[in-house]
C-alpha cells in the first residue's frame, strides 16, 4: 500500500503544486494583508481595517442584502427542485424531455437571459402586461426595492435545473417497492415525499442545499447584469462593495470584507453539516 501511494506521488505533484501556487499561498497572502496599512512600509496595524470596514454604512448593507438575498434564494431553489425532481421522477418515461431540457438555463450565456429577462420584466413588457389583463396595476419592477423580484426569479431560473439533476439521480436510486406498499397504505403523494423520499435521500438534500447557499452568495453577477455596480439600496450587495473597493484600490477593505464573509460563511457551514450529522443520526 505504501508503495503505491509513493508511485502516485509524482501524478499528484504537479496538481498540488498549482493548488499551493494558486489558492493556498494566495489566500494566507491576503490574510496578511487585510493587516496592513497598505501603504509603502506595509505597515503591521492589527484589526484596525476590519473595525473600520464593520463600521462602514455600506458594507453593513452590502451583507445585511447578501444575506437576506440568500436567506431567500437558496430555500426556494432547493424546495422548488425537490418538488420538480419528483414531479418529473413520477411521471417517467413521459418526462423525459423535461428532464433533458432542465439545464439549457444553466448552459445558457448569462448575457443572453439579461437581455430577454429586461424585456420580460420592462414596464411595458410581457409581465405587466399580463398583470394589467388580470386587473392590476403596472409594477416598475426594474426600480427600487421591486427590483429584487426578477433577480430572483433570474437567479431559480438559472440554478434549478441542476439541482433538479442532483435530486433525480438519488430518487432513482430508491426502490419503487417501497412506494407501491405506500400506496397500498392509502399513502398521499405530499405523505410518501416527506416521510420516504426525503429520509432516504438526506446526503443529496443535504449536497443540494450547500450549493444553494453556495450558489445564492454568488448573486452579484445577476445583480451586477440587472442593476450594474452600484444598484438600488435593496440590491447592493457585499460583492457590490468589494468591487467598488477594488475600483479604487483600496484592496485592503476588499480582503477585509473578504475574510470577514469568509468567517460567516464558515460559520454558517459547520452549522449546516452538524445539523445533517444530527438529522442522520436521527433517522439511524
Amino acid at each position: 500500500m505504501y508503495t503505491k501511494k509513493r508511485l502516485a506521488l509524482p501524478f499528484l505533484l504537479p496538481g498540488l503544486a498549482g493548488i499551493l501556487l494558486f489558492y493556498v499561498v494566495p489566500f494566507f497572502g491576503g490574510v496578511w494583508y487585510s493587516l496592513t496599512d497598505g501603504s509603502f512600509e506595509n505597515a503591521f496595524v492589527g484589526f484596525d481595517n476590519y473595525l473600520k470596514v464593520w463600521q462602514n454604512p455600506m458594507f453593513q448593507l452590502g451583507l445585511r442584502n447578501t444575506m437576506e438575498l440568500s436567506a431567500i434564494c437558496a430555500p426556494s431553489l432547493f424546495l422548488l427542485s425537490f418538488l420538480l425532481s419528483l414531479i418529473l421522477n413520477r411521471i417517467r418515461p413521459a418526462g423525459r424531455l423535461f428532464r433533458s431540457t432542465v439545464l439549457l438555463p444553466y448552459l445558457m450565456p448569462s448575457s443572453a437571459v439579461l437581455i430577454i429577462w429586461l424585456l420580460w420584466f420592462d414596464y411595458g413588457g410581457p409581465v405587466n402586461h399580463l398583470i394589467t389583463l388580470l386587473g392590476g396595476q403596472r409594477v416598475a419592477w426594474l426600480q427600487g426595492s421591486e427590483l429584487r423580484v426578477p433577480v430572483v426569479l433570474l437567479f431559480l431560473w438559472k440554478n434549478l435545473g441542476f439541482c433538479v439533476i442532483i435530486f433525480l439521480a438519488a430518487l432513482q436510486a430508491i426502490p419503487a417497492s417501497l412506494y407501491e406498499y405506500a400506496e397500498l397504505e392509502g399513502a398521499s403523494f405530499g405523505r410518501q415525499a416527506f416521510s420516504i423520499t426525503l429520509p432516504l435521500i438526506v446526503p443529496s438534500a443535504f449536497l443540494v442545499f450547500i450549493l444553494s447557499f453556495v450558489n445564492a452568495f454568488r448573486i452579484f453577477k445577476e445583480v451586477y447584469f440587472i442593476g450594474g455596480a452600484y444598484p438600488e439600496e435593496p440590491l447592493y450587495t457585499l460583492q457590490n462593495y468589494m468591487n467598488n473597493m477594488y475600483g479604487k484600490l483600496n484592496y485592503q477593505n476588499v480582503t477585509t470584507a473578504a475574510y470577514s464573509f469568509a468567517v460567516i460563511v464558515f460559520a454558517l457551514f459547520g452549522l449546516l453539516f452538524f445539523l445533517q450529522h444530527r438529522a442522520q443520526r436521527g433517522l439511524n
